[in-house]
């Protein structure tokens, strides 16, 4: 015999339950008998039915559980790799001998280019002070010509200066036995002033009895812009007359030099 089946009704109340179950169980009876009435079996005395029995239970659920948050995974860190000590590989002696020759080479070469930058700046600085030297003694050239050119202009002046007190010595020898009274000294021609032109001028005039100068020329080399104001200078010169014997007479080939300069 079947243990009874047990079907659980969640929800429904018993008593229906209960008659549903009861009209399931006359159905099933209905088909039994109707199915042995078609296959003409014969009438016998029907078995006791053999009633399932449905028992019901009800079953509480348990209330749902708190849903508890996790924390996240802690990441676990890899482990270290294990670090080996390199291993030196084998190095041939004939390698490592050329590496020391090159390197002894490379060492040679930094050294020659040392001593020929130090050579070329030495050098340099002598060149340098070539030059400083040249320049001193073309400065030094240049001073002493300046000085020779200066001594040579003081010369000249010297003797342009001896000259003239020799010319005024002869001019007072000739004039020693007359005596000027009155001598003004002509005027610097404006263009000559301009033009900053300097020099000479010699006069050749004749004194008469009565201390005048006659025929005035001029005599030697003298500019065009002297000529002039030295005749008219030599005009207006005054002098006491010669007397021979106590008289007066005239005295030829008078010289006066007038000397034209810019201070």
């Amino acid at each position: 015999m079947d243990r009874p089946t047990s079907i659980v009704w969640p929800g429904l109340p018993i008593s229906r339950l209960r008659n549903a179950q009861a009209a399931l169980l006359t159905l099933v009876l209905h088909a039994l008998v109707l199915a042995l009435l078609l296959a003409n079996w014969p009438v016998e005395k029907p078995a006791a039915p053999n009633i399932s029995t449905i028992s019901m239970q009800l079953v509480s659920l348990p209330p749902p559980a708190p849903v508890v948050e996790t924390a996240p995974p802690v990441p676990v860190e890899a482990p270290l790799p294990e670090v080996r000590a390199p291993v030196e590989p084998q190095v041939d002696p004939r390698i490592a001998q050329q590496k020391l020759e090159q390197a002894a080479l490379a060492r040679n070469r930094v050294e020659q280019q040392k001593v020929e930058q130090q050579r070329q700046r030495l050098e340099h600085k002598r060149q340098q002070q070539a030059r400083l030297e040249q320049q001193q003694r073309e400065q030094a050239q240049q001073r002493q010509a300046a000085e020779q050119l200066a001594a040579q202009q003081r010369q000249q002046a010297a003797d342009a200066a001896a000259e003239q007190a020799r010319k005024a010595e002869a001019a007072a020898a000739a004039s020693r036995q007359y005596l000027p009274i009155a001598k003004q000294a002509p005027a610097y021609p404006r263009r000559a002033l301009d033009k900053g032109i300097e020099g000479e001028c010699t006069v050749s005039y004749t004194v008469n009895a009565q201390g005048r100068v006659e025929q005035p020329e001029v005599v030697g080399a003298c500019h065009p812009l002297f000529i002039r104001p030295s005749l008219a200078a030599a005009q207006s010169f005054r002098y006491q007359p010669r007397v021979i014997e106590g008289r007066a007479v005239a005295v030829p080939n008078v010289k006066n030099t007038f000397t034209y300069r810019i201070e």
